[in-house]
């Protein structure tokens, strides 16, 4: 059913474009109630508004914490037009009906980005907004509710089609995205509130997000697919799209997965090479472009068509090397004229700038049918308390640091994962296999087919222990020197004696990196 709209309350914080909407109710001679700066606002545009004191006949207190919460809003809103007991106690009480709701709520995000003054952020928790948005939303029958200056043009139409009058579906769908704002909003709340007192795991877990954009599909042509941002600052994800075809859901998979390794990667250039979510490629160098060349030749097979994350800026000496090669994206601190010119020249390339982009995300969730886990995330690499040197032949300082360079990076492979590395690079990688056997054998082919020369004196790494001896054997075999594992299996002798007998250096992290 359409219904005249013959009064409106008005009440925003974001007051743009309210001209559009108070020209529309002028024409169709709907009345305005509002109160506060909105009111203001809409006398110094030139348009006749009832002040909401006057309308109610009583002033807000408690500094303006109380205004909108008075019997004679809601049941403007809330009481049903056919319902003749509802007509008789409005007409009763000299009610009039409130007809459409225009509301968008104090801005709580905004100030918990700007602000640590814990009383500034409690200031702005909205009230009298969300609890008028609830009821036109619930009483989508006979009210429109309007919660984003987005939607003004869609309300314009609206009343311009039905000459003043709103439809039914018009109303209905308006009532789901007010039922999905206060939801959003109330889930930043209890969120600030669950980071206040580190609450890790509340009893009950409400994860807001706002649409960014829809993709083109999902991992596959026949999904559907949208990315949201889970953050107070929801416009965008933190990084810049320079130039190149729409991200897909691979991309932003791959992208997000090689900027979690890479984030780790401190005191030199570091270069990470991810396809299908799995680092293929892993450098860290004093030379950007070296560090880049190892990367690449870590496997430039499987990284074709793949990520490049880089936290330098790229300029043309690197970007004239990369040009070389077909690369889906390319992440980097910033690119230089002559890097851009370069990389423009392949229009489809996405370039990503992730100059001003901060790593913030402590939790990983996974859902299963009707449930869902969340689950801190593997930020440890290892601790050197536990590191425990299993062998008679002990690892130098420089081998130190290339042991937890290498465990750190088979932490981002999936399980089963081993990881070769030669001299701050990867080598070769075996990475998702039932059997570890197995992911030791790839590690080692992949190593023969691109870096042969380096394997001799190579680190191994694994992100669990080894069940049997036969892991080993093989890395030793093909000239692995020095071998890190969390150690834990009922046959750890048996992997420690092979190492012994082949004067190989093992070490014990005593932590899992499982990657599913």
């Amino acid at each position: 059913m359409n219904f005249k709209i013959k009064n409106a309350l008005i009440s925003v914080s974001d007051k743009e474009k309210i001209i559009s909407l108070l020209k529309i109710f002028k024409k169709y001679k709907i009345n305005v109630i509002s109160s506060g700066g909105t009111y203001k606002a809409i006398k110094k545009l030139g348009y006749k508004c009832t002040e909401l004191s006057d309308y109610t006949g009583f002033k807000e207190m408690l500094d303006g914490r109380v205004k909108t919460l008075h019997p004679k809003i809601h049941a403007g809103i809330l009481h049903d037009r056919k319902n003749k007991s509802h007509r008789n106690e409005m007409s009763k009480q000299k009610f009039p009906p409130i007809d459409l709701i225009v509301v968008n709520f104090y801005p709580f995000q905004k100030v918990v980005t700007t602000t640590s003054n814990p009383n500034h952020v409690i200031e702005n928790i909205d009230i009298g907004g969300p609890t008028m948005v609830r009821a036109a939303a619930k009483n989508f029958k006979n009210v429109a509710i309007i919660t984003s200056k987005n939607d003004y043009a869609y309300l314009i139409d609206e009343l311009k089609k039905y000459k003043g009058k709103t439809s039914l579906n018009f109303r209905e769908i308006m009532s789901s995205k007010a039922f999905g704002l206060t939801a959003y909003y109330d889930a930043m709340i209890a969120n600030w509130f669950n980071e206040k007192l580190n609450i890790e795991f509340p009893e009950r877990k409400t994860i807001f997000g706002r649409k960014l954009k829809k993709l083109r599909y999902g991992e596959n042509p026949h999904q559907k697919c949208s990315i949201y941002v889970n953050d107070y600052n929801d416009k965008s994800l933190g990084f810049s799209q320079l130039q190149g075809k729409e991200l897909s859901f691979n991309n932003y998979s791959d992208i997000f997965s090689s900027l979690e390794l890479l984030d780790t990667l401190k005191g030199g250039a570091g270069t990470v090479i991810v396809k299908h979510s799995n680092p293929c490629g892993v450098s860290k160098n004093k030379n950007p472009l070296v560090s880049f060349k190892n990367a690449l030749s870590c496997d430039p097979v499987s990284a074709f068509g793949g990520v490049i994350a880089c936290n330098y800026k790229l300029n043309k000496k690197i970007t004239s090397e990369m040009s070389k090669y077909f690369i889906e994206v390319i992440v980097a601190k910033g690119f230089d004229k002559e890097a851009l010119s370069i990389l423009k020249k392949k229009k489809n390339l996405r370039l990503i700038d992730i100059s001003k982009y901060k790593l913030k995300n402590v939790y990983s969730i996974k859902n299963f049918n009707k449930s869902f886990v969340i689950q801190n995330k593997d930020k440890v690499i290892l601790d050197r308390k536990k590191l425990k040197c299993v062998t008679k032949l002990k690892p130098t300082k420089k081998e130190l640091a290339e042991i937890e360079y290498a465990f750190n990076i088979s932490k981002y492979v999936k399980s089963n994962a081993i990881v070769l590395c030669n001299n701050f690079s990867t080598i070769g990688i075996g990475a998702g296999q039932p059997s570890r056997l197995d992911s030791c054998k790839i590690a080692i082919e992949k190593a023969k087919q691109f870096k042969a020369d380096k394997i001799k004196d190579s680190i191994a790494a694994s992100d669990a222990f080894f069940p049997f001896p036969d892991g080993i054997k093989t890395l030793i075999k093909a000239g692995v020197k020095v071998i890190v594992q969390p150690g834990g299996s009922i046959r750890d002798q048996e992997v420690i004696k092979t190492a012994n007998k082949a004067r190989v250096k093992m070490l014990f992290t005593g932590i899992r990196h499982f990657n599913h």
